[in-house]
């Protein structure tokens, strides 16, 4: 059993009140930081560049787990490894769904020094990815739309994240189990009843006190 996580979304932070509330969050008990690239053509948003994520990696220890909403992340990752990406996380609907592709790119990716993992739109089946299990530190489950913050949580996911967890079992492989969107002190339950071993949680914890809430997301 893997060791639960909590990976805020900076994407969620007070940026008026930036020094502080990273200040809380390095004194919390989180673990990792979540980091949002969103390019404006694979989701309509606009996120966050390679500096910003310097910024990040200067101003804290925590592991940096990116997530890449972007139409091509075979270019954009390299960048953001540079940057100080710890863990990169694309999108199968980027590379087509093709297994093939995104075989290539993970294996990319990890030749880079750095962790590695895929994630699926809800709209995307997560059983044709079978095969690339056994290449990845995790697998994001989104429970929500990808691009948006604040959305409310697709308790539909979780049937991904059991049968993600009992193919762990079953294969006899450790990776993690993350999943991202609508995270708050009643869907965190059943997130990990389903198997989840890394939360995502945004606005839930910058909205609220930030080290209380970490805590009662571990508790």
């Amino acid at each position: 059993m893997n060791e639960l996580i909590i990976s805020p979304s900076v994407l969620s932070l007070d940026y008026t009140n930036t020094k502080e509330q990273m200040k809380e969050l390095n004194e919390s008990k989180a673990k990792w930081l979540h980091f949002d690239v969103m390019d404006g053509h694979f989701v309509p948003n606009i996120s966050f560049g390679p500096d910003i994520l310097k910024a990040f990696k200067k101003g804290t220890d925590l592991f940096l787990d990116v997530h890449l909403m972007v139409s091509d992340p075979k270019f954009y990752a390299p960048i953001f490894i540079k940057a100080g990406a710890d863990m990169i996380v694309f999108h199968t609907e980027s590379q087509d769904n093709d297994l093939e592709k995104i075989s290539s790119l993970l294996d990319e990716i990890k030749a880079q020094g750095v962790q590695c993992g895929f994630t699926v739109k809800p709209g995307t089946p997560i059983e044709s990815f079978e095969s690339l299990l056994s290449k990845v530190d995790m697998v994001l489950i989104m429970s929500v739309e990808p691009g948006f913050g604040g959305q409310s949580f697709m308790e539909d996911q979780l049937e991904k994240v059991k049968w993600l967890y009992n193919k762990r079992t079953e294969l006899n492989l450790n990776y993690r189990i993350e999943i991202d969107g609508g995270i708050n002190g009643d869907t965190y339950k059943k997130a990990l009843e389903a198997g989840c071993d890394t939360l995502v949680a945004g606005s839930y914890v910058f909205k609220n006190d930030i080290k209380e809430t970490i805590e009662g997301l571990l508790r």
